[in-house]
């Protein structure tokens, strides 16, 4: 049972390269194709991982302040 380490896409562009003699050029293409996919993949990510942060870093500041004013609000509350 062959594992498929490459992309059917990738080994069928070797193989036009090799037949036609430009191997080194089309495997310039597939790295370009390739590059571009992992931009884009790498581009979304981070759009997604933004909110989240966003979020995060917000209720973990909302956190800290609450825990640092709570005392005093309560220590306002007993001198009255």
């Amino acid at each position: 049972m062959a594992i498929a380490v490459f992309p059917k896409m990738a080994t069928q562009m070797m193989a036009v390269g090799e037949t036609t003699g430009q191997l080194d050029r089309m495997m310039e293409k597939v790295a370009d194709f390739y590059e571009a996919e992992v931009e884009i993949l790498v581009q979304g990510l981070t759009k997604l991982i933004e909110p989240i942060m966003l979020v995060f870093l917000g209720s973990t500041v909302g956190g800290m302040m609450i825990a640092m004013y709570l005392p005093i609000f309560k220590m306002a509350d007993g001198i009255q």
